[in-house]
């Protein structure tokens, strides 16, 4: 996989932000799948089959997730140049059982998104939202790159069921690897279940040991043995890094766990990750552990737990100018060619 080319510009840019259009919310109120009476409020309420959450939890809805001007404003006083931005979970069907349903979801979903964004390509580039478990993942994937000319796509870590080494993907592996497309991986469910109804815990750690749960079973299943992807975790990978240790002994003394020609970590060390940890102590580990060319700039905005000075973030890990250049932007332009200018 390329990495940071000498001599890029020193534009930060931030691969993990959200967009919630209000095209979408309105499809979705009208057909009885939100409720939006709360909107000036800053609060949104989706059904649990395409929010993956409880029945009436308010979701946060800051005027930032549909109004582009607003984003922009944010964008200058955060000093990040350009953001790309992706749909939220709460809007990815992670518990949805109707396959027509998830599919119409998702598309109505991408064009909404890229149509907020039209006009604003200089700051703004949409990863597009491929519904996991479906049939029409695949399509739907090369309609985001070809037709709405995605800068890359975004995936949950569940759908339908069915888990990241599930068979069912692996056409959409095949496609993404075949062609070099940037892939963010947010998590979109939760393991737990009632013990994470209280506290916001789906959220504060949920997600996390979701994302562990989920790309562990990407590296057990030989799906990255298989296909070589390029594919960014947010939230700094969640539980995992902290994870390679053990994956990696239980591949050593495991049978059922030695299922791939190379311990865990090795496949991790492919893998690229975010810097949304919100402690500099585990950002520095992470760079330890993966090299600054697998770190990139994720601010998680513009919700209320994200990183609102992603410039200071990275200041603070005091490395030299080649090692900051490559997490604040030099990397993705590489990785996404079409973001460099």
């Amino acid at each position: 996989m390329a990495g940071p080319e000498a001599g890029m510009s020193d534009q930060v840019i931030d691969v993990h932000s959200h967009a919630m259009p209000m095209p979408l919310l309105r499809w979705l109120s009208g057909n009885g799948l939100a409720d939006l009476d709360q909107l000036d409020d800053g609060v949104v309420r989706i059904a649990p089959a395409v929010s993956g959450l409880a029945a009436g939890v308010p979701i946060p809805l800051p005027p930032q997730q549909y109004d582009v001007d607003l984003r922009l404003a944010d964008l200058q006083a955060s000093g990040v140049d350009r953001q790309l931005v992706s749909l939220p979970p709460f809007v990815t069907c992670a518990a949805g059982n109707d396959e027509r349903e998830v599919l119409q979801v998702a598309r109505r979903g991408n064009d909404a998104l890229v149509e907020m964004l039209t006009g604003h390509e200089d700051h703004f580039a949409a990863l597009g939202f491929v519904p996991l478990g479906t049939a029409g993942a695949v399509a739907e994937a090369v309609r985001c790159l070809d037709e709405l000319s995605c800068a890359g796509l975004a995936i949950g870590t569940q759908g339908l069921g069915a888990e990241l080494d599930d068979p069912v993907h692996e056409p959409l592996w095949d496609l993404l690897a075949h062609r070099g497309t940037f892939a963010f991986l947010h998590p979109n469910a939760t393991p737990g279940e009632s013990r994470l109804d209280a506290y916001w815990l789906p959220q504060l750690a949920g997600f996390p040991m979701e994302t562990a749960l989920a790309v562990s079973r990407l590296v057990l299943g030989g799906v990255l043995e298989r296909h070589d992807l390029t594919l960014c975790l947010a939230h700094g990978g969640g539980c995992l890094p902290a994870l390679q240790g053990r994956l990696d002994l239980g591949w050593r003394r495991k049978q059922v766990a030695r299922t791939t020609p190379r311990p865990p970590s090795d496949y991790l060390r492919r893998l690229y990750y975010d810097t949304a940890t919100f402690s500099t102590t585990l950002l520095r580990r992470l760079v330890e552990d993966f090299g600054a060319s697998h770190v990139l700039v994720g601010t998680d905005y513009p919700f209320d737990l994200a990183d609102l000075d992603p410039r200071g973030t990275v200041a603070a890990l005091g490395l030299d100018d080649d090692q900051r250049r490559a997490i604040e932007g030099a990397t993705v332009t590489t990785l996404i060619p079409g973001l460099r200018g």
